[in-house]
């Protein structure tokens, strides 16, 4: 029979676990409009004052997931480009698509974000999980690679795209892969960007994604892409555009280390092929 153990080390009040708390502030995502949807609440004067985080949680593991051509990977390059740009280097998992192929998307993301590639081309590292099966295969082996380049890099940022691509053909090892994952970034101090696919059997809106709850339940913020086809009268009227147009939403699902707006906004993908987020949906005019 297993003996039953008392674990004393993981009881503690919470006064004693201050100095090792992160310090909140904002991250900034590269994403116009996304910035002040995130929020901290002050105390002045005895009432509680809502103020603009300015980003991502610091430290904070997100996931990011939607159904396919939603802006999910161009939000994820924009963010790598953000922080290269502000002198924090990323790493940029790519799961889905070779690292030289990656590059060619970049370095379009920056020119259209108005910044000098040339600039920022040695602070954004890149570990190729889609060229090298033993990456996608054997999780061990990613997380040391990502350890080694943590480490040589001084990184500060971890994007994953996709994180889904980890566990394909085997689900049922999804929560185990995406705790894993997350309680690396954890111990290495990262700012996390996960990207989670949708299968067309989900609903467009929620944050569920392959793999079930697995994502979703375990990270620290949830985000939503989704689209939709305009084809109702009803449509027509909430969203001012006519049958047959393309609509992209966005929302922020849940956030357990700060607050955030919990409206859907319309998601925008510009002529420069850059994601914006813009009014609520409510407010569409």
């Amino acid at each position: 029979m297993k003996e039953n153990k008392v674990v004393d080390r993981a009881i503690s009040l919470a006064r004693d676990l201050k100095d090792r708390a992160p310090k909140l502030f904002g991250i900034a995502t590269g994403v116009d409009g996304l910035d002040d949807l995130f929020f901290t609440v002050d105390i002045k004067d005895g009432k509680a004052i809502k103020k603009a985080l300015g980003g991502y949680p610091f430290r904070a593991v997100i996931n990011l997931t939607g159904m396919p051509d939603t802006g999910k990977s161009l939000m994820a390059e924009q963010f790598a480009i953000k922080q290269a740009s502000l002198g924090y280097p990323p790493c940029f998992v790519t799961v889905e698509t070779p690292a030289p192929f990656l590059i060619q998307g970049l370095k379009m993301r920056a020119n259209a974000m108005g910044v000098n590639w040339e600039e920022i081309e040695d602070r954004i590292v890149l570990i190729d999980a889609a060229s090298y099966e033993i990456l996608r295969e054997d999780l061990p082996s990613l997380l040391n690679t990502l350890e080694r380049a943590i480490e040589e890099y001084e990184i500060k940022s971890v994007i994953i795209d996709s994180i889904t691509g980890l566990y394909e053909a085997k689900e049922m090892m999804a929560r185990t892969i995406v705790r894993e994952v997350f309680s690396f970034l954890k111990s290495q101090g990262q700012t996390g960007l996960l990207i989670s696919q949708k299968r067309s059997s989900h609903e467009a809106e929620s944050a569920e994604a392959a793999g079930g709850y697995a994502v979703s339940h375990i990270c620290d913020v949830n985000m939503v892409t989704a689209k939709r086809i305009i084809q109702t009268q009803r449509d027509e009227k909430i969203f001012r555009k006519p049958v047959g147009s393309l609509v992209r939403t966005f929302r922020i699902d849940g956030s357990r280390m700060c607050g955030h707006d919990t409206d859907t906004h319309i998601l925008e993908i510009t002529e420069l092929g850059l994601v914006r987020i813009g009014p609520k949906i409510t407010e569409v005019e």
